[in-house]
């Protein structure tokens, strides 16, 4: 179409159109046959008691706008990691946030980098906002800060660092973190994703607080859908520079959280009791299920989250990802196909109850032929 022709009816914004939508994980199983939902990396102790609570109470009050500040729920994440609440802000889930993140700092032609396992999300903001997306390579499936600052080009404007990286579960350590920004323009954005910072028993690492309170260029996003269990509310924040956070407040929706998830979150990050109970939980069972898989002949690549990620036999159509995703669904346990994520041959698990556990190491080792 040349420049002076009409189009004849509205056209999406340059790179909408190239995006693949986001697919969520399953959550159906066989007809008949109890669902035991791991392709989510929801949290199978579900939400605090006082959470449940706090959102039932807000049932009497539906006809009232909600605060659009979030200043409850900002007052409690302060409290309880020790921020300036006027550093925070809350999203509608973290998704909204990157979303404002990439929309306020990215322009068409601009470039922002994510790692080659990085989480979907990143790609879909940076190319609805008509920049271009650029993949570092990862080495053994985790981030690799020296192919990551070789993209940088004076058109970069934006990073997008998963740490820890889902669907892999690996991490890096905060030094090297600190030696990404440190390579970094000032004026390019290092957005730290740290969705599953809670679980994480890594004495050298960082969620990512001391890097933002040091520099005007680092923000970390966290969320209250896998540690909280509040998945369902859609809970996200972010702490920021000043500056950052005054941007996204301009932006975003005056009302973007509802009362409900407001007085749910405040009271979920309060309840430090069950976010310990969940935690330890994770750190019961990650071992054993990684070293039972690992034991029957498949690989898993070692994860400091809430999820594991499991390789099947390169070459063996009987023994594939798509051949166990079928195994297991047959039997009721729905793990996630990562094969979106350039990972044909894996399926991510997440860490669910006791019997779910225990179910998918029983079926995938008759899988395996080894029961």
């Amino acid at each position: 179409m040349s420049a002076s022709e009409t189009p004849l009816r509205p056209l999406p914004n340059p790179g909408v159109m190239d995006i693949a939508a986001y697919v969520p994980g399953k959550s159906k199983a066989k007809e008949g046959v109890k669902l035991h939902k791991l392709s989510s990396n929801e949290s199978p102790l579900g939400a605090s008691p006082a959470a449940i609570e706090a959102y039932k109470a807000e049932a009497d009050t539906l006809e009232f706008y909600p605060d659009g500040a979030s200043n409850e729920l900002r007052k409690a994440i302060a409290e309880t990691h020790g921020l300036n609440p006027d550093n925070l802000i809350c999203g509608n889930g973290s998704d909204e946030l990157l979303g404002l993140l990439a929309h306020i700092y990215l322009r068409p032609g601009d470039e922002a980098i994510f790692t080659q396992h990085g989480f979907l999300v990143y790609k879909i903001q940076i190319l609805a906002n008509g920049a271009i997306p650029v993949v570092a390579p990862e080495t053994d499936l985790c981030a690799d800060v020296d192919a990551i600052l070789e993209r940088v080009t004076e058109r970069t404007r934006m990073v997008f660092l998963a740490n820890p990286n889902n669907p892999t579960g690996t991490y890096i350590p905060e030094s090297e973190v600190k030696r990404l920004q440190a390579g970094l323009p000032k004026n390019v954005l290092l957005v730290i994703d740290a969705a599953y910072a809670e679980y994480v028993r890594r004495n050298d690492y960082s969620a990512g607080v001391e890097l933002v309170s040091d520099n005007e260029n680092v923000v970390m996003t966290r969320t209250f859908s896998k540690i909280h269990g509040l998945a369902a509310l859609r809970i996200g924040w972010m702490y920021g520079p000043a500056h950052i956070v005054d941007a996204l407040n301009r932006v975003r929706g005056p009302f973007n959280l509802n009362s409900a998830a407001i007085s749910a979150g405040s009271a979920a990050i309060r309840d430090r009791r069950h976010v310990d109970e969940a935690a330890l939980f994770n750190e019961k069972w990650l071992p054993v299920v990684s070293d039972a898989l690992n034991g029957i002949g498949l690989k898993v690549t070692p994860s400091v989250g809430n999820f594991i990620l499991i390789h099947f036999p390169e070459n063996d159509p009987a023994h594939s990802a798509e051949a166990a995703d079928a195994h297991l669904t047959e039997r009721g346990y729905v793990l996630r196909a990562v094969a979106a994520y350039g990972l044909p041959n894996a399926l991510r698990m997440t860490i669910g109850t006791a019997e779910a556990n225990e179910g998918v190491i029983a079926a995938l080792t008759e899988f395996m032929g080894r029961a």
